[in-house]
């Protein structure tokens, strides 16, 4: 198995991360926003102070940058590069709900949005969650994401809605894209945007947090193992348009979350496109290989334009 297929999870996780940790912070010329105006709801300890590390294994010839025990959530904005579409996407990184690769899975894809004329909003969401704090309805082997990280989420839409007019953005065109555990993520703001986790606490939380558009990119936590939908993405037709991308070779999230959502899309008439490739395996982001999946972007950016976020 080739190195740039290894799961993100084991990747970050290995002993090959170097030894100095520092805090996370964007190129020059971007800041960090926080998502709320003091401390966050329902926050718990973590077990530690946050930290980023950069691992030694290389992942389609480069390092990855996972971030640890957040608990100040923020979101950092990239205007977009020569014409601005109007189009905004929040980028919502994976990483097992325990880190968060904010290269691979984040700054990466705000390069590849931003080239596009699209306004990005990348999430640093709170990881880890706590067992407690997931909402579940109690199923063998249902998969549950943290609160905390969808509030952020829900937090985020609001915000960026909120700030459309300064940002030069259309608030009717505000999407999500989300990796792994960003792309069930994905799911949950798709079918959970009507009612806010917390009490909404200023007119942030009066905007919408319905996604325009959504790009699940190997998302995970979507099917049970005997193929049922996972009932924590109750799917309607009210679910926004979506886009998923997966390999058939995904041995850690499996190909099995991309069909079980997109038969419960499909059940509800929403419109919908899925890229199935039979080689790819799972982390892949927008780096380049010599394998097709590797042009998912490219497929991504042409259906973009078919719903009529970017121009023609």
């Amino acid at each position: 198995m080739k190195p740039w297929i290894v799961s993100l999870t084991l990747l970050l996780a290995c002993a090959s991360l170097q030894a100095k940790a520092e805090v996370w912070q964007p190129a020059a010329g971007h800041v960090q926003i926080p998502l709320w105006p003091g401390t966050p709801p329902d926050m718990m300890a973590m077990p530690g102070p946050e930290y980023a590390k950069t691992g030694t294994t290389l992942l389609a010839g480069k390092t990855v940058t996972a971030v640890s025990n957040v608990s100040r959530p923020t979101m950092t904005v990239y205007a977009p590069q020569g014409n601005n579409t109007g189009a905004a996407v929040v980028v919502i990184p994976g990483g097992g709900f325990e880190i968060l690769a904010i290269d691979l899975e984040g700054t990466e894809i705000c390069d590849w949005l931003t080239a596009r004329g699209i306004t990005c909003v990348l999430l640093k969401y709170r990881v880890p969650g706590a067992p407690y704090d997931w909402h579940c309805d109690c199923r063998p082997h249902n998969y549950q994401v943290p609160t905390m990280a969808l509030e952020d989420v829900q937090r985020t839409m609001g915000l960026v809605r909120l700030h459309a007019k300064a940002w030069h953005i259309d608030p009717h065109k505000v999407g999500v894209v989300g990796f792994s555990a960003g792309g069930f993520l994905v799911a949950e703001i798709s079918t959970h945007f009507n009612k806010r986790l917390y009490k909404p606490v200023d007119t942030a939380d009066k905007e919408s947090a319905r996604p325009d558009f959504a790009m699940a990119i190997y998302p995970g936590h979507l099917a049970h193992d005997d193929g049922s939908l996972n009932r924590n993405v109750p799917v309607t037709r009210d679910t926004p348009p979506t886009f998923i991308v997966q390999a058939e070779n995904d041995d850690v999230d499996g190909v099995q979350q991309a069909l079980t959502y997109f038969a419960a899309l499909k059940a509800a008439d929403v419109p919908t496109e899925v890229h199935l490739y039979a080689q790819g395996g799972h982390a892949f982001g927008v780096r380049r290989t010599n394998l097709p999946i590797t042009h998912w972007t490219d497929l991504a950016d042409a259906w973009m334009r078919t719903i009529g976020v970017l121009p023609p």
